[in-house]
């Protein structure tokens, strides 16, 4: 069944908000261009990822809620980036066994960040930041897991959202999402530290590459300024990279 973004002409319950205030629920955001814009950005890359479809309702089928959250991003100068909505599972609806089984997701250690950074900084190599543009839709569920359809974006046929692929808000997803990323780094060549799962290494004739995964947040570095670009460009093809550059500020360090 095909997806596509509804016209809602009974929203409208209150005056609109001013452009710059974070709006509390999603019949406030459709009202400000700005913000309707950002929700249908989000739907599209559902969309794009092929994160769910439309499928009929069943008898004593378990549906999960969803709701919209609003954030203004700033560049650094303190300057407006843009106008971010995100669609949310209400994950505490979830029922363990059914529609959801294991959830742990390990980050990176602290410590694993400075030894690294000690190392690539006592070398003089490239530290390079990346982030995940909405790294949650790019896990496949495994699990059948139904959610409403949300509002701005629903067709009136009474269906619900199979979701085929993790969404932010489900209980799984970030397990799901750094299954799909160590996967993807380790059919790259990569293996894990033993001492932190989320820090990847390739050696390859006396070059060495570090990864290292905080959620949707990656450090790449090493001694082969090629092998890291091609690094780099291997993750961007896969997934939905920003290349922040060169790092500069990572999880207050």
């Amino acid at each position: 069944m095909t997806l596509r973004p509804r016209k809602q002409a009974n929203l409208v319950t209150q005056s609109a908000l001013p452009h710059h205030i974070i709006p509390t629920c999603a019949s406030q955001a459709l009202q400000v261009p700005e913000w309707k814009a950002a929700m249908s950005v989000e739907f599209e890359a559902l969309v794009k990822q092929g994160t769910l479809d439309l499928v009929p309702t069943c008898p004593g089928q378990i549906v999960v809620g969803c709701k919209w959250v609003y954030i203004v991003k700033y560049k650094p100068d303190g300057s407006l980036d843009r106008f971010k909505a995100r669609l949310v599972a209400k994950g505490f609806h979830q029922r363990p066994g059914v529609d959801y089984s294991e959830t742990f997701s390990p980050v990176i250690k602290p410590v694993t960040i400075r030894v690294v950074l000690t190392i690539a900084l006592s070398h003089g190599w490239q530290i390079n930041q990346l982030d995940v543009n909405n790294a949650f839709l790019h896990g496949t569920l495994h699990e059948e897991v139904y959610m409403k359809q949300h509002l701005g974006f629903n067709d009136g046929s009474g269906s619900v959202c199979r979701l085929l692929k993790s969404i932010y808000g489900l209980k799984q997803a970030p397990r799901v999402w750094y299954q799909s990323l160590s996967g993807f780094l380790l059919s790259f060549g990569f293996h894990q530290s033993v001492s932190d799962a989320s820090l990847f290494i390739l050696s390859s004739h006396q070059s060495y590459i570090y990864v290292l995964v905080y959620v949707d947040d990656i450090i790449v570095t090493g001694s082969t300024p090629t092998l890291v670009r091609r690094t780099i460009d291997s993750l961007a093809q896969k997934f939905s990279i920003k290349d922040l550059g060169s790092l500069h500020y990572f999880l207050g360090m």
